[in-house]
């Protein structure tokens, strides 16, 4: 092989696969956009899989099974965030009791519970 037939030989090769993942289209799930939203899609979907999971898992199954993953890491990706800003939060209301600054402490507070209520009652 020459030169530039081996060079355009393997730039086929490696922009292939390329081509295939564009043409394949993948389930993206459910968002979560919201903390709500993250907490209810993790419920339904942790439930729906509940459900697949009791069951046989036929080939249809294992289809559900993947659909309902993507809904459900979105939802955790959301949760992932929101619990670090609320544990951000929790942080700032601890500093600020050590340092005696009752209007953060008031602020913050009020948000960390509003955020955590929204996880757990």
């Amino acid at each position: 092989m020459t030169k530039h037939l081996m060079l355009a030989a393997a730039t086929l090769l490696f922009t292939l696969p390329a081509f295939a993942d564009d043409e394949y289209d993948h389930y993206k799930g459910e968002p979560s956009k919201t903390l709500e939203q993250a907490v209810a899609n993790f419920s339904e979907y942790n439930n729906r899989l509940e459900q697949v999971l009791a069951g046989d898992l036929t080939p249809e199954a294992m289809s559900e099974v993947h659909q309902l993953t993507y809904t459900l890491e979105n939802a955790l990706g959301k949760l992932d965030h929101e619990l670090e800003d609320i544990a951000e939060r929790l942080e700032k209301v601890h500093k600020a009791s050590e340092h005696a600054a009752p209007d953060t402490v008031k602020e913050q507070g009020a948000v960390y519970l509003e955020k955590s209520r929204s996880i757990i009652r």
